[in-house]
């Protein structure tokens, strides 16, 4: 659910809120749902999940909702989320119990609006002294064309909650961010989210915070390449190898779910363009994510298709205040030959590192793309997160493609998002997986090595 009007630049700078460490538990400025909590359900380590660990809210899987009561994206002439559709609460196509390794969240039901496609997971994880909230913005796309954005929420960050429709309350999941309506927008064809940081301004209350979401934006101008790369903008996980425009853009929300477009300098809305004639950066800008480093120091990192060398590439951009952005350049390219990611890296997550292990400094986890176009994932850090990448463990992969032939997730992995946990060296990572066929699941691996190697989680140890 967002606004469709455009809203100024904030005049102060607004100072970021932590995400993993606890706080009040109304710093969301809203009530957490009232609803009991559904029963946690353990699994031997020796015995694979049998479900797919989401559910459909049943308040929003079909029943019709009263005029009063109806939001800004319950149009009824919408030919795609009529509120009056049945609602079939099974994927149009159905995984086996021994083939869902890792995968926490599949394909929403059919006739939902994220029935055909999910990926670009946005992991959050808050405390409470009460209570453990995961929050979850991903990509979807149902019957319509496009994609668009929408929340989940769990306890635990395996059982998750879905809406098969939109989001009609601040209690609601479900879709909450259309493509634009405006003709000269950048958005207009397709929207992916990137990364959800939380700020606040420096009059208000440091309890109260504004969600800050950077998404990757895409309109139908289609780029005209002599060297096609193996997978297309945005990436489909298999088949279209079309390049279209794509730019970074900002919304800002106080639930997470209501969302209004704040305008960049770019004439589209953009915070940035794409590069010049001849520069590294002139085709496409896709999958911004943001790092707060210091007050007056945001970073964001970002990915491209670099054609004069062939490959896709991450560049860096530097803000003061998280909306005017000035570029930096190519901070990583491709790897060696017949290295995972000889083709390209894409898709970055920063994060600081902490402990006296770790070191100071930064890591990046990425997708990799191999010459003959199949993905994974892959560590690199850097001690000041500007310059000097350097891959870990000599580009050995984090987590890869499955092995076993029928598993979900043997086409390809990417998109990583990283979640510390309580002890120090423990990671989640989920990430976009796909088939063969190219059918897209979200997935999570576990690490208890800080970042070194990754698991696909099996179940809860008893």
């Amino acid at each position: 659910m967002e606004a469709t009007c455009y809203v100024n630049a904030l005049a102060s700078f607004p100072t970021i809120l932590p995400f993993n460490t606890r706080t009040s538990a109304t710093f969301l400025n809203y009530s957490l749902s009232s609803k009991p909590q559904k029963v946690l359900t353990h699994y031997a380590c020796s015995k694979s999940c049998l479900t797919t660990h989401c559910f459909t809210r049943r308040d929003v899987a079909g029943d019709a909702i009263p005029e009063s009561a109806k939001g800004p994206l319950d149009n009824d002439d919408n030919p795609t989320f009529n509120s009056s559709s049945t609602i079939n609460n099974k994927s149009d196509f159905l995984l086996s119990e021994t083939n869902t390794e890792g995968l926490v969240f599949d394909l929403g039901c059919r006739n939902s609006w994220d029935s055909k496609e999910i990926g670009s997971p946005v992991i959050r994880r808050y405390l409470s002294d009460d209570e453990e909230r995961w929050c979850m913005w991903y990509h979807g796309r149902g019957d319509q064309t496009c994609d668009s954005i929408g929340f989940a929420i769990s306890s635990n960050g395996v059982h998750w909650e879905r809406g098969s429709g939109p989001a009609r309350t601040t209690e609601d999941v479900g879709l909450v961010m259309h493509c634009s309506q405006d003709w000269w927008a950048f958005d207009t064809e397709n929207i992916r989210p990137s990364d959800i940081l939380i700020m606040s301004s420096n009059r208000d209350r440091a309890s109260i915070g504004v969600y800050w979401l950077y998404y990757t934006g895409f309109n139908s101008e289609e780029i005209d390449m002599m060297t096609k790369p193996p997978i297309g903008n945005p990436d489909r996980g298999s088949g279209s190898h079309q390049i279209f425009r794509s730019l970074p853009g900002l919304a800002m929300s106080q639930d997470g779910k209501h969302w209004a477009r704040i305008e960049g300098e770019h004439h589209s809305g953009a915070l940035i363009d794409v590069g010049g004639e001849g520069e590294w950066d002139s085709t496409f800008i896709a999958s911004p994510q943001v790092v707060y480093h210091c007050r007056n120091d945001l970073r964001m990192y970002y990915h491209s298709f670099d054609m004069q060398a062939g490959c896709f590439c991450i560049g860096l951009a530097r803000s003061r205040d998280g909306i005017k952005w000035v570029k930096l350049g190519k901070i990583m390219g491709g790897g060696l030959p017949g290295s995972f990611d000889e083709g390209g890296v894409m898709g970055p997550q920063v994060v600081s590192k902490i402990g006296k292990e770790s070191g100071e400094g930064y890591v990046m986890v990425y997708e990799g793309l191999k010459a003959d176009g199949s993905r994974s994932i892959g560590l690199a850090e850097s001690p000041d997160g500007l310059k000097d990448w350097r891959r870990c463990s000599e580009g050995v992969v984090v987590l890869g493609p499955s092995a076993e032939k029928d598993r979900w997730d043997n086409g390809g992995v990417g998109s990583p998002s990283v979640v510390r946990m309580d002890g120090g060296n423990e990671w989640r990572l989920y990430y976009r997986g796909f088939g063969k066929v190219g059918r897209s699941g979200i997935g999570m691996a576990v690490s208890d090595d800080g970042l070194k190697t990754f698991k696909r989680w099996k179940g809860f140890h008893l």
